[in-house]
């Protein structure tokens, strides 16, 4: 006891010195280094309904297939090839089988499925399905589930569902517990939003409007689905964390704080509108290594600059990059131009209540930080850190 007292006085360092650098320790432990950094599996559902048949395209990420079936990776090598998905077939689909159904009414139907592809979207490979149905006829109930990591309390996997029914077009988000959309096939259409990103459609007919009404009472709406999924994209997209956390480490007056978030906002927000609506494109690669960029940068500024003067005009540069990495889950969905409206706002309003609550969060225990007498040796090993690990995902994501 006696020597660790004179260890601690030898250092000059506080218990609270000691608390600020665990939890310091602690959150950069929490980062993984996935190059990545968006630690959850994501499937994109095309639902296609006409009078002939009913197609159903299921892409789920290539990790997801090797992570549930291992034994089809037979080279080890964690990619997933042509000649393993042809050799392996069979439990593939099963697997798809057994994880996917879609009902008429109360009945399971049973797919055909045409054919297995790996497609790219973004930087990252999966493994399209092409499954063919019978085709629903007016009155009659669609209920597609989704049984994927179902029981997985440790998985953040999400399915992004977009569908369409004679012209008329709809989209879901599935997720956590909520994994059933449901549709009511009408004559006439008029869109309703249901569960969690389920829609019902209404006809002319009160029987089958009332129907429509109950199930949409029962759930909660697609613009909280829409929420809840910018949220989830914040939560686990470790790199953006990563570069706010830099940007607030050094000590900043209350002001340059407020004119860093807001930039960032502002920056995030016109890049993800405008990419999700297609004005703007660029290669996923650059976009992810940028990224990194900026948290090496920004940690850089952090050790070595005397005074931090204007870092909301670098914050808006990189913000604009982040904002084309928060737009890609969006994009992909290829969601109609009628409906992107509500699905984008509330996907940014979803982002930024947890970019909010972070903040309000770590202002309080920065603050103590930046009290302590270590303070200046707290942010540079931690800048240190952040600059490592930032340095660490830059090399991955251009080489990989």
């Amino acid at each position: 006891m006696y020597r660790s007292c004179k260890i601690r006085q030898r250092l000059n360092v506080r218990p609270l010195t000691l608390i600020s650098l665990a939890l310091l320790l602690f959150i950069f432990t929490s980062f993984p280094s996935q190059s990545s950094a968006h630690a959850y599996s994501a499937s994109y559902t095309q639902i296609t309904m006409n009078q002939e048949k009913t197609e159903v395209v299921f892409s789920i990420d290539t990790l997801s297939i090797l992570e549930l079936l291992p034994k089809i990776d037979k080279n080890k090598n964690w990619v997933l090839e042509k000649s393993e998905i042809n050799s392996d077939r069979h439990h593939l689909d099963e697997l798809i089988t057994e994880g996917l159904t879609l009902d008429k009414g109360n009945r399971e139907l049973e797919p055909k499925i045409e054919k297995m592809k790996i497609i790219k979207k973004g930087n990252k490979e999966f493994l399209s399905t092409y499954m063919s149905y019978p085709a629903f006829s007016p009155g009659e109930t669609l209920s597609y589930n989704d049984g994927f990591y179902f029981n997985d309390t440790g998985t953040n996997y999400v399915d992004l569902i977009s569908a369409s029914y004679l012209g008329e077009t709809s989209e879901a988000v599935l997720e956590g517990k909520n994994r059933t959309w449901t549709f009511l096939a009408t004559e006439v259409q008029q869109e309703q939003q249901a569960p969690g990103g389920q829609s019902v459609q209404q006809n002319t007919n009160q029987s089958q409007t009332d129907q429509a009404e109950q199930e949409k009472s029962n759930t909660p709406t697609s613009w909280f689905s829409f929420f809840k999924l910018g949220m989830m994209h914040i939560l686990t997209g470790y790199d953006h964390l990563l570069f706010l956390f830099a940007l607030l480490l050094r000590k900043q007056t209350f002001k340059q704080y407020v004119a860093i978030v807001t930039s960032f906002t502002i920056a995030h927000s016109i890049t993800l509108s405008l990419a999700v609506l297609g004005f703007v494109t660029l290669p996923s690669r650059f976009v992810e290594a940028t990224i990194a960029l900026s948290i090496c940068y920004v940690a850089l500024e952090n050790i070595f600059r005397k005074e931090i003067k204007y870092r909301w005009s670098v914050t808006f540069m990189f913000g604009l990059i982040h904002g084309l990495g928060f737009a890609s889950i969006l994009r992909e969905m290829a969601i109609p131009k009628s409906h992107l409206a509500v699905a984008l706002i509330n996907f940014n309003l979803g982002i930024e209540a947890v970019q909010i609550s972070i903040v309000l969060i770590l202002l309080p225990i920065l603050a103590l930080i930046h009290k302590q007498k270590a303070y200046g040796w707290i942010v540079q090993i931690g800048s240190i850190i952040i600059t490592l690990l930032g340095a660490f995902w830059l090399i991955e994501r251009i080489f990989t």
